[in-house]
């Protein structure tokens, strides 16, 4: 890998590395943002939308961009410690995501409004069921005896896939989020554009993350 990276242009390097910079930086401020704006405690709902974004876009995010070879905060650990650590944030992410949905479905319960009438809902209760079983597909990756019969290059791949979509449908999930009443009711205009871009721009870069390094290359980087 080092080899392959001192052979890159320097401008490729350094855009690269400004990105992945700029989007850990960007999914910080989006999660101090929704956290300042929902005050999570307030309310039950309040809990809601400050644990969903910081499941999807604070904790996935982290999670994905690990493996980074631009911008990981943990460059210097060897690729198991980084997949331990991977599997650690993606497991808040879950717990985050499950409890952000229980706060919400207990809310509509106890107004007695229906549940998951909404593309949001929908996408979001998918969302959490795919990310929880992802994770638990993780596993035979970190612990190979439990992937007995199969190609652990292929698992790496099929995970970088799924965990590709499960991303995505995150990022869906905070867009339509972003379109709810209640974030519309309360941030509008210029500040409604730019908070929009934190999950388009995120989903961007992990993307282009997860082709170059799994999908655009036969030679397994991992």
């Amino acid at each position: 890998m080092s080899v392959h990276h001192e052979s890159e242009p320097k401008l490729y390097r350094y855009s690269r590395t400004l990105c992945g910079v700029f989007t850990h930086a960007l999914c910080a401020l989006f999660t101090g943002f929704i956290a300042a704006l929902s005050r999570p405690g307030s309310s039950l709902f309040s809990w809601h939308p400050f644990l969903m974004t910081l499941a999807f876009s604070f904790f996935m995010t982290e999670a994905v961009l690990l493996f980074n070879p631009y911008s990981s905060p943990v460059k210097k650990l060897k690729h198991k410690a980084k997949g331990r650590l991977h599997w650690v944030l993606q497991g808040l992410c879950v717990c985050c995501a499950t409890a952000g949905l229980a706060a919400i479905f207990y809310n509509k319960h106890l107004h007695d409004k229906p549940h998951f009438s909404t593309w949001h809902g929908a996408v979001g209760v998918l969302t959490v069921a795919v990310v929880g079983l992802q994770s638990l597909g993780g596993l035979p990756l970190l612990y190979p005896k439990l992937a007995r019969g199969w190609s652990l290059a292929k698992l790496k791949r099929y995970h970088a896939t799924s965990g590709l979509l499960a991303y995505l449908l995150g990022s869906l999930s905070l867009f339509l989020g972003l379109c709810s009443a209640w974030f519309c009711g309360s941030v509008s205009g210029s500040g409604w554009y730019l908070a929009v871009l934190c999950p388009v721009l995120s989903a961007l870069v992990i993307m282009s993350q997860v082709t170059n390094a799994y999908m655009a290359r036969k030679p397994m980087q991992y």
